[in-house]
């Protein structure tokens, strides 16, 4: 129920903390994006995840504003 409720997305954990990962595919990945691991640009049609905090302080909302686009890579390595 949750990866329906988040858009498919499903959880991780990260340095003690849970995020909520997307897969963008190619055919979606429609804009721009500095990826914030390597500040390299992702570019328009380039694979990539988006990811945000499954427990921010401030609530989903929040979450959901401040998450970001990073080459699959970098997030896996991160």
């Amino acid at each position: 129920m949750t990866r329906l409720a988040h858009g498919g997305a499903r959880t991780e954990t990260r340095s003690g903390a849970e995020w909520f990962v997307r897969d963008i595919p190619a055919h979606r990945a429609e804009k721009q994006y500095l990826c914030p691991a390597c500040v390299i640009e992702i570019p328009v049609g380039q694979p990539h995840v988006v990811a945000w905090r499954a427990d921010d302080f401030f609530g989903d909302e929040v979450a959901v504003r401040e998450r970001r686009h990073y080459h699959a890579h970098c997030w896996r390595v991160r």
